[in-house]
């Protein structure tokens, strides 16, 4: 999962949209429109493509990467949708009930991996993609049985749904249900630890592109952005990098945060960040060393940013890469 191949063009839009997202700036729907824009891009991408249908083939479950804000079903009309959930969906009781199973689904799977059991026995399964901590998307499969599927369990599911007042013929829906795919949980529970490695590559991904150089973007950020990456070990005053490259403090701060969509400060903590998951990745180094050759001043301070930027701590990250 650690190879990540691009097209340029795919590459470049996603970098250009990614570096003007800023947590600090962006609220309410503009910065939930940036958000989906930046998902849709990742969606795209080669990696997601090629995962994509890897997992599809290999599996024969349908998968989607959506927004986290999402009011539609996620895996209706997806590659693999199952014929049953398919007819469902097309009812309009049916759907009202699958929606309610989504947003079930989408408040558990906020900070981790998550499934859940629709009426009629069949699991859905959602695994954040989180970008500084912040889940923006979902890695969705499903519509498939852990157990073996039987004719008794529409009538049962009917039964229940009729006590929510949902009335939903399915009468004709026998054949559908019995062609349910049949997943046994521990093969299902090793499709979703694939996805939860993905949900990282993504998230990784994005938060590498937030820190990439704009193309477009004036020589003297380019120098400073290259300054911050040589001297990354020592600190870094935003006056210090300003008078490197021959700009005063407030031209400096007030450029760098519209060319990046970054303020200084943030910046220099995702280089940092950045830098210590290469580093964490070799078991012999402690994880106060890493803190301090990547240029933080305190252990704790070190834990506290990884943490918002990744939405794990070190150790955790560690834990996962070795």
């Amino acid at each position: 999962m650690k190879a990540t191949k691009y097209t340029n063009t795919t590459l470049g839009t996603i970098e250009s949209t990614s570096n003007r997202v800023d947590n600090d700036n962006l609220t309410g729907e503009k910065s939930q429109e940036r958000e989906k824009h930046l998902v849709e891009l990742l969606r795209e991408s080669e990696t997601f493509q090629e995962f994509s249908n890897s997992f599809s083939s290999v599996t024969g479950l349908p998968l989607t990467l959506r927004p986290a804000t999402y009011w539609n079903l996620p895996l209706h009309r997806v590659k693999n949708e199952g014929p049953f959930c398919k007819a469902v969906a097309e009812s309009p009781h049916g759907c009202s009930a699958c929606l309610q199973m989504q947003e079930d689904l989408e408040s558990a799977a906020q900070d981790t991996a998550a499934c859940k059991e629709c009426p009629f026995g069949l699991i859905d399964s959602a695994v954040p993609v989180k970008i500084e901590g912040r889940t923006i998307a979902f890695l969705q499969t499903g519509q498939v049985a852990i157990k073996p599927v039987q004719k008794v369990n529409l009538k049962r599911a009917q039964e229940i749904l009729a006590k929510k007042g949902i009335q939903l013929d399915i009468s004709n829906l026998e054949d559908a249900y019995l062609q349910t795919r049949y997943v046994e949980p521990e093969r299902y529970q090793s499709m979703i630890s694939l996805l939860k490695f993905m949900a990282d590559h993504l998230s990784s991904i994005s938060n590498q592109l937030a820190i990439r150089q704009n193309n477009a973007e004036p020589v003297f950020i380019s120098r400073a952005r290259k300054y911050i990456e040589e001297n990354i070990t020592e600190e870094l005053p935003l006056s210090r990098v300003a008078k490197a490259v021959h700009t005063s403090s407030f031209y400096f701060c007030k450029m760098f945060k519209k060319v990046t969509g970054l303020n200084f400060t943030h910046y220099v903590s995702r280089v940092r960040v950045e830098k210590a998951k290469t580093l964490l990745q070799n078991p012999n180094l402690r994880i106060s060393e890493i803190a301090f050759d990547v240029g933080f001043q305190s252990l704790t301070h070190f834990n506290r940013v990884f943490r918002n930027i990744t939405g794990v701590s070190p150790t955790e990250y560690r834990r996962t890469e070795l």
